[in-house]
């Protein structure tokens, strides 16, 4: 049995949902299909989501909703319209909407959520209706009927472990198709949770290892997962075929495009492969990643760049001799209620690297007033607009002369490196650069890792 998940761009319009259809249908094991909002149909389009968005905001201030609702019937009416589905399926659509707009505005994060989730969740019953139209056994699932429970704050939620067990209960046998809807699920007290960014690839990553699927297939808008962002490096024309659940962790935690971090975990921990496809594209075979693959020696997979950090740098003089000092700064980080992401460290200094937008600017200086007052280290740097850039690869690992190559590059550009961090497993290193650097950085190192043999 598979679990495949559709992209906002998948589920754009009636075309792109009838092309979603035929997918699901080509394969009898595509049993669980998991659906984003409508995203935007051109460049120039809003997505669903953030008419959504737009709705609630307008709620909330008391504004009159009439014509941001509009807008999101509009959508529907419109799918449903160039899928023939008839007008009953919109009214729901419309009763559905109205009836989140009337509830309880006392908690604004749990109302924002509400509306929010209308987008997938509205996605999935014009879905449904869809493939039935087509006499397609099939049925709409609802989250808070099936098992996804949540918790933690809105828009930031996470699965309660009980809900493997009851999603595996729920669907331990089923016949047909069922359509789940991304991105949300709700609390033990009935509220509406939405998970963070990559709402619906969570979800499908959650559904795939509740069920023990074969295969989890992610269906979005290319062919497969390139090594390096199109974006950044627009001539990048060979993607990935295969690659590992290490890889793509480490090269999602900088941004890799294709998944967050996060959404990539449920899978990996139940050993599930990943499929990412292209649904414009369906023939092409996509990138693989899975547990394990055989590598090439001193070859990297992917290389990404993240913005947004600062860098807290402490010195002290025979610091490796003052005993608990890490442990000291780590507890003043966790009593303040910031996270960090990475201390490397010298014998007389360490550094740690925070996510600027977790963190105040005010709290930030009550950090470094303690770590001052508590620690009374020789000196404290705050470095702000601090960027990251990763370069990953199994056939890295115990390979002679790879962060070297990386250095000489970055050199060569002119390019300083403040930081560089490589993990033990030796499948990956951290550069820390200027931000403004991060995309010269990029492009020298895909240039000396990828394509040194075109020039």
């Amino acid at each position: 049995m598979k679990v495949c998940k559709f992209g906002g761009t998948s589920m754009a319009d009636a075309g792109q949902i009838s092309k979603v259809m035929d997918i699901v249908l080509a394969d009898p094991a595509r049993r669980m299909v998991v659906v984003s909002a409508p995203g935007k149909r051109n460049k120039g389009d809003t997505k669903v989501t953030d008419l959504l968005i737009a709705l609630a905001e307008a709620a909330l201030a008391k504004k009159d909703t009439t014509k941001p609702l509009k807008a999101v019937i509009d959508r529907y009416a419109a799918i449903a319209e160039g899928l023939d589905l008839g007008n009953e399926i919109v009214a729901e659509i419309r009763k559905d909407l109205k009836d989140r707009l009337a509830s309880s505005k006392k908690d604004e994060g749990v109302f924002m959520d509400t509306m929010k989730a209308a987008g997938e969740d509205n996605s999935a019953k014009i879905t449904a209706v869809a493939f039935r139209k087509r006499g397609v056994k099939c049925r709409y699932a609802n989250p808070g009927d099936t098992g996804m429970i949540l918790e933690g704050e809105s828009g930031n939620a996470t699965l309660v472990e009980e809900s493997y067990r009851k999603l595996a209960r729920t669907f331990a046998d089923f016949e047909g198709i069922v359509v789940y809807p991304g991105f949300f699920g709700h609390r033990k007290d009935g509220t509406v949770a939405t998970f963070p960014r990559g709402g619906s690839d969570i979800t499908g990553s959650i559904l795939a290892a509740a069920l023990r699927a074969d295969v989890y297939e992610n269906f979005t808008d290319v062919d497969n997962v390139y090594p390096v962002d199109p974006r950044i490096v627009p001539e990048v024309d060979e993607g990935i075929d295969t690659m590992t659940y290490r890889e793509m962790r480490e090269l999602a935690y900088a941004g890799f495009g294709v998944f967050n971090d996060e959404a990539i975990a449920p899978a990996v921990q139940g050993r599930i492969p990943i499929n990412v496809r292209n649904t414009n594209r369906p023939s092409e075979p996509g990138t693989m990643i899975v547990q394990s693959r055989r590598v090439m020696p001193g070859t990297v997979t992917g290389i990404a760049c993240a913005n947004g950090f600062a860098n807290i740098i402490i010195d002290k003089f025979l610091m490796n001799r003052k005993i608990g000092f890490t442990r000291r700064v780590l507890d003043i980080l966790e009593e303040e209620g910031v996270a960090y992401e990475h201390i490397p460290s010298g014998i007389d200094s360490i550094s740690v690297l925070i996510k600027e937008a977790g963190v105040p600017l005010a709290k930030e200086k009550k950090v470094v007033a303690r770590i001052k007052r508590e620690l009374q280290p020789d000196s404290v740097l705050v470095t702000h607009d601090y960027g990251i850039v990763m370069v990953v690869g199994e056939g890295m690992a115990f390979s002679a002369g790879m962060l070297a190559k990386a250095t000489g590059a970055l050199a060569e550009h002119g390019i300083n490196i403040s930081m560089v961090n490589q993990g033990a497993s030796e499948i990956s290193f951290m550069l820390g650069i200027k931000s403004e650097d991060c995309i010269s950085a990029v492009r020298a190192l895909y240039n000396a890792f990828f394509n040194h043999h075109r020039q």
